[in-house]
């Protein structure tokens, strides 16, 4: 039995851990915080594959979903298959969605254009007012982040053995003469057969030139979180808006994007500025989860900005209805995003593989990515 290695016990990490412990492997995670701190609770909970492009990262979304619902069905973890609606309140939006629901069904996307009626019919939570229509989609779940991983954490422990260390800090990583050697905080050397490092952007503090010739940079969001709405009101499905469109690069695919990207520009630039583009998801409890915004390399600070939480809510308010607009919690959260595609995985030593840069998809695409890797790769 090949000894595996993950540090990180965020979504990436035990994803990896969950694929490696099907594959036969004994497993063992090092977190160096006393639980997930990172951009793993401090997300949506949307499981995503609606703002996959087509192909291969469309195809583990897809994965990813099946794997959560599998884990939700053996733990009793709370998701909701709501699937999503893209809002229109304006014309070119809705000929974007128009556009991208005849062209999105031969690519994978299970995807119907709606009226004003049906959408209103599925999403109590859209705003009626200058609704133009909407973009179902199927495949959509939400889960609580907050608890969906810890969840993960202790059903891996207690169905597959996966040996999880909280408050262990790996300080460096070497090769050894039969394979990776991993080094603790407390002086302790680990032999491993496989390492998989899932540290978001903190993977430079284990590979700093790695990372500095990666391209993966950091990005900031700014989210907000309602109190729980009254009476067990529902929103309905995930809720996107016409901005939202011109984020998630599987829209390109549709001409009429650029003319929808060109007015936003023209009208609301302070919207480009701070990345904005605004969703809604629910969790169990009611509360509505509500964002957000994108920062990135050095505009990035500690200090969140007022206006970034105004703008969200202001455009918010023009697309969706909510019974309870009261702001219980505010937030921000770092991750990691490469570039060059939907995730950055590579080999800085023999054994050892960095598996990061989902950006906001971290969710909805690391179960797929993990599946896909221990699928090929051998020990």
């Amino acid at each position: 039995m090949s000894q595996v290695t993950i540090i990180g016990a965020g979504i990436v990490g035990l994803s990896h851990a969950w694929m490696a412990a099907k594959c036969g492997h004994s497993v063992t995670v090092h977190e160096r915080h006393a639980n997930a701190q990172g951009a793993t609770i401090r997300n949506f909970g949307m499981v995503w594959p609606i703002g996959q492009t087509h192909g291969e990262a469309l195809a583990i979304a897809q994965t990813s979903r099946s794997l959560w619902l599998e884990f939700a069905k053996d733990s009793g973890l709370w998701i909701n298959p709501c699937g999503s609606i893209h809002l229109a309140h304006r014309t070119d939006e809705l000929e974007v969605l128009r556009e991208f629901a005849e062209v999105g069904p031969p690519l994978g996307y299970e995807v119907k254009l709606l009226t004003p009626a049906q959408t209103l019919a599925k999403a109590p939570g859209a705003n009626p007012n200058g609704l133009l229509g909407g973009l179902w989609s199927e495949t959509e779940c939400g889960v609580n982040p907050r608890f969906a991983v810890a969840t993960l954490a202790r059903w891996l422990s207690a169905k597959l053995g996966v040996k999880i260390h909280f408050s262990s800090w790996v300080t460096s990583v070497e090769s050894g003469d039969k394979g990776p050697l991993v080094n603790l905080d407390n002086g302790q050397v680990l032999e491993s057969d496989c390492v998989v490092v899932a540290t978001g952007s903190d993977f430079r503090d284990l590979f700093p030139n790695q990372f500095a010739n990666s391209g993966v940079k950091s990005c900031k969001l700014q989210m907000l979180a309602t109190k729980a709405q009254p009476d067990a009101w529902r929103i309905g499905p995930h809720l996107a808006s016409g901005l939202t469109l011109r984020h998630y690069d599987n829209f390109r695919i549709c001409g009429s994007t650029k003319s929808l990207c060109q007015r936003i520009a023209a009208e609301s630039p302070e919207l480009d500025k701070f990345g904005i583009h605004v969703m809604a998801s629910q969790t169990e409890d009611g509360k509505v989860i509500l964002g957000d915004s994108h920062e990135y390399g050095s505009d990035i600070t500690p200090f969140d900005k007022e206006i970034i939480d105004h703008l969200i809510l202001d455009e918010l308010r023009k697309v969706i209805f909510l019974p309870n607009w009261h702001i219980a919690e505010r937030w921000h959260g770092i991750y990691a995003k490469y570039p060059g595609g939907f995730a950055f995985e590579s080999q800085p030593l023999p054994g050892v593989h960095v598996s990061t840069g989902t950006g906001g998809s971290g969710m909805t695409m690391s179960m797929g990515i993990a599946d896909r890797f221990w699928k090929t790769h051998t020990i």
